[in-house]
């Protein structure tokens, strides 16, 4: 079975500002966050760097054949990383650069403008980034001022990611961008925070022909449940029957979420549940990926085994 992560993040240093909070790593994988310091890091990641060498080490170990790598203003830009990244391992990996958001603090997204959005594209796109990625859980800003971006990346045939939060305004909105742009081949993150009232809203957004969902971070809304998440499996039936098993994803979120689970248990729980045909899931856990992200030249990952067996 193919097996293409569709929601991953790398970085080689998490220094950065938003809302006005100092978010950076401190020591043993840890990190300042909004509300104190968290684990954001597996603890034996001792110097605060998910680089891709390390992905590829999970990836290969749990048959993971290649990943898409998002970003996330928590993290801080990492367009030049992720640049090299993609220049090391075209065939692994499909990276998406982020643009200028204002995310430091509410009066600085009020500096950015369309334009500014638009013009950080072009640029992003002449450096040879054919994906962007854009937490909308954090844009306060109208979907409107993402349009003149949204008509470009159509033009260019480039795809696009973004997280929606738990607003009825902005799924609404995003519902009629996503019209404006038919062509836009379009990913919603964390499967429409699946845990929140909103959720199934976010999901229908799929019955466009150009919007995709992908499920990164559902082991992390169902964390307090544990592995093997029985409630976001019945989650995830429920969304491919409300819009068609052949438009979700599965994104694993990493590496955040393997501070409280294997790599390789963030996808196994689908593989091991009977309530999904077998085409489903390798639909849900590759082939879906791989038709819209042009994965090509994966390699054939053996399995390994373990001293414990």
């Amino acid at each position: 079975m193919t097996i293409i992560d569709a929601h991953s993040h790398l970085w080689l240093k998490q220094d950065t500002v938003v809302d006005g909070n100092h978010l950076y790593t401190t020591t043993r994988g840890r990190s300042m966050f909004f509300d104190g310091e968290r684990q954001m890091l597996p603890p034996f990641m001792v110097d605060g760097k998910n680089t891709a060498e390390i992905f590829l080490a999970n990836m290969d170990y749990a048959q993971v054949g290649g990943a898409v790598v998002v970003q996330e203003v928590i993290d801080g830009y990492q367009n030049d990383y992720l640049l090299e990244v993609s220049k090391k391992y075209p065939d692994r990996f499909f990276v998406c650069g982020m643009p200028r958001l204002g995310l430091e603090n509410a009066e600085a997204e009020k500096q950015i403008s369309a334009d500014d959005i638009l013009n950080d594209v072009k640029a992003l796109y002449s450096r040879g980034f054919k994906g962007i990625a854009i937490p909308g859980h954090r844009v306060s800003r109208p979907m409107k001022d993402l349009l003149p971006a949204m008509k470009y990346m159509e033009e260019k045939q480039m795809i696009f990611s973004m997280c929606l939060a738990d607003n009825e305004r902005q799924i609404a909105e995003f519902q009629e961008v996503a019209i404006e742009c038919p062509n836009l081949k379009i990913a919603i993150g964390h499967f429409g925070l699946a845990t929140t009232k909103n959720w199934k809203n976010q999901i229908l957004l799929a019955r466009n022909p150009n919007v995709f969902i992908e499920s990164g971070g559902i082991t992390w809304l169902y964390n307090s449940e544990f592995y093997p998440f029985p409630s976001a499996v019945k989650t995830i039936r429920e969304a491919a029957d409300l819009v068609g098993i052949d438009k979700l994803m599965w994104g694993s979120d990493y590496p955040r979420t393997i501070c409280a689970i294997t790599y390789k248990m963030s996808y196994d729980f689908i593989i091991k549940s009977n309530a999904f045909t077998n085409d489903e899931k390798a639909a849900f856990l590759g082939e879906n990926a791989v038709k819209l992200y042009g994965f090509k030249n994966l390699p054939e990952l053996p399995y390994i085994k373990n001293m414990s067996e």
